[in-house]
């Protein structure tokens, strides 16, 4: 059943004032509650909208990540010059307002979430704030992972009087994170307090349970590069405690378009000049038809020929596997030595007159990806599963690396169909999987293959900043990088993002000390666990 933020935040608002038998005689303004009578359930789809909204979009990830791991491509000229962000690592009008949009977005949760908790303690709403604990790791990790050291320890406690935090090396927000993220997940008790208005989950106490450990295993692999044994420790315990077991326990974010809560993916990709400029890369389309993956329609069109046609977000294209081409990162429009016309592969100019295309017949996304109702992939089965697989060939838990791998893929054609539009059936998957078994000649191979599938997977679901993330960590796929002129990166596939400009002219000490701690604040310093590649 389709669930609406709004709804729940409206329903669940008349049932605690009618309640309340003391409403009526409270001295206080009845649209703006205080916390004797305000349940803090109603703060939670909103966290949820403001997470997905912090993986998707113009908050940074469509354009920054989803190109530095050439899922997608663009021309990055005309009208949607702020791509050169993300394709050619150049400067763009609005860079420094994209640059803020994780740690804006994240915090702002963050204290949503710290909100929640503490009306859920006045109350003894126990569950409520265990939720709450996970949610707050996974929302801040998040950001560490993509700015680096962070504050933590201290943060979030302006009303303490700490209105200046520490930023906590990456090193010990880690491992407070997963401190905290194991305390919270055994707090949670199904006999407690019911989770209501839960857009994710619908109060069940079981997936909350499995998210958490889900979250867990994840960050416990990024440490494989920095403390094996620490990283083992972690995934065993997520492992034992239970992760993700069917698609159906897949973290969706819903989207509401109806009622203000559309996906903010869709939202950019329904800008006429993004329909127009933003196309699956070579490297992804190469990848996908070299092993017939039956996502590849689903997910892949190339428009009708034509300018119109190009920039138009309804019409629909063709989907046929075999005429499928991806965009390589790293061309222009403008005519000169990075002209896409100039690459050797290049289909040609579309239409013809005032009605030319002069991208070519490159591969778009198709319309699952510009459906404003479509939910947010935030953690999926699947990408535990293949996380799963990674582990078991690096030695850290037991078990099969090729059955979780086969899970892992199963589980992403299944969850396909969860965007609305085409799906898997399980004879294209059985005959995928048969043809694609992993790999498993050497260690390298099978984290080769798995971790490639990772990238695939994440990338497909929009998740842009994961892919990124598990490319960092393993160094898979292997890629190319762009060497635009007057790029940002040295040439180099960027490791992170800058901190905003804010941050120095509120926090400037603990700001510069953690600059100064990890060696830089430009787009290809390393944070502390990124080894990688």
């Amino acid at each position: 059943m389709k669930k609406y933020i709004s709804l729940f935040l409206l329903s669940s608002f008349l049932f605690v004032t009618s309640c309340d038998e003391r409403f009526e005689a409270l001295n206080t303004d009845p649209n703006r509650p205080g916390a004797e009578v305000f349940d803090p359930n109603l703060i939670l789809p909103i966290a949820a909208y403001g997470y997905g909204d912090m993986l998707t979009g113009y908050s940074g990830p469509i354009l920054f990540q989803s190109m530095w791991i050439q899922a997608l491509a663009s021309t990055s000229t005309g009208g949607a010059n702020y791509y050169s962000n993300a394709d050619k690592y150049v400067i763009s009008g609005s860079t420094n307002s994209y640059i803020q949009g994780v740690w804006n977005n994240g915090y702002q949760v963050a204290s949503r979430i710290n909100q929640m908790q503490s009306l859920a303690l006045l109350k003894d709403l126990s569950n409520l704030n265990a939720v709450g604990g996970i949610f707050k790791v996974a929302t801040l990790s998040f950001v560490t992972d993509v700015y680096g050291d962070i504050p933590y320890s201290e943060g979030l406690k302006a009303e303490e009087g700490i209105t200046q935090p520490k930023y906590d090396s990456q090193s010990e927000a880690y491992i407070n994170m997963m401190n905290d993220l194991e305390s919270a997940i055994n707090n949670l008790n199904p006999a407690g307090d019911p989770i209501r208005n839960d857009v994710i989950y619908g109060g069940d106490i079981a997936k909350w349970r499995k998210f958490g450990y889900s979250i867990m295993l994840k960050m416990a692999l990024r440490l494989v590069k920095v403390d094996a044994t620490l990283a083992q420790a972690w995934v065993q315990k997520a492992v034992t405690g239970g992760v993700m077991a069917s698609p159906d326990d897949d973290a969706l974010v819903p989207s509401d378009q109806a009622n203000g809560y559309s996906n903010s993916n869709a939202n950019a990709l329904n800008v006429v000049d993004d329909i127009y400029e933003v196309r699956w890369s070579k490297v992804m389309i190469d990848y996908l038809k070299s092993t017939n993956d039956p996502r590849l329609p689903i997910i892949a069109e190339v428009p009708p020929a034509g300018l119109a046609a190009n920039r138009n977000g309804v019409v629909v294209g063709n989907n046929d596997p075999a005429v499928q081409i991806g965009l390589p990162n790293g061309y222009d429009m403008t005519g000169g030595q990075f002209d896409i016309s100039t690459h050797p592969d290049f289909p040609g100019a579309t239409g013809s007159g005032s009605d030319v295309a002069l991208i070519g017949a490159y591969s778009r996304p198709t319309a699952i990806y510009r459906d404003r109702d479509a939910p947010v992939f935030a953690l999926t089965y699947a990408e535990v599963q293949l996380l799963l697989a990674d582990a078991v060939v690096r030695g850290l838990t037991s078990g099969s690396a090729a059955t979780f791998y086969a899970n892992g893929v199963s589980g992403a054609f299944t969850t396909l169909g969860k965007y609305g539009g085409g799906t898997v059936s399980s004879s294209e998957a059985a005959a995928y999987l048969s043809a694609n078994p992993l790999d498993t000649s050497s260690t390298e191979a099978s984290l080769e293959m798995i971790n490639e599938q990772i990238w695939a997977t994440t990338s497909i679901f929009a998740n842009y900043v994961e892919a990124w993330n598990n490319w960092k960590r393993t160094g898979y796929p292997e890629l190319t990088p762009v060497n635009f002129p007057g790029n940002f990166a040295s040439g180099q596939i960027p490791r992170r993002q800058p901190y905003p400009a804010g941050e120095s002219g509120v926090n400037p000490e603990s700001l510069n000390s953690a600059i100064s701690r990890m060696g830089g604040d430009d787009w290809i310093t390393r944070t502390w666990w990124d080894g990688g590649n």
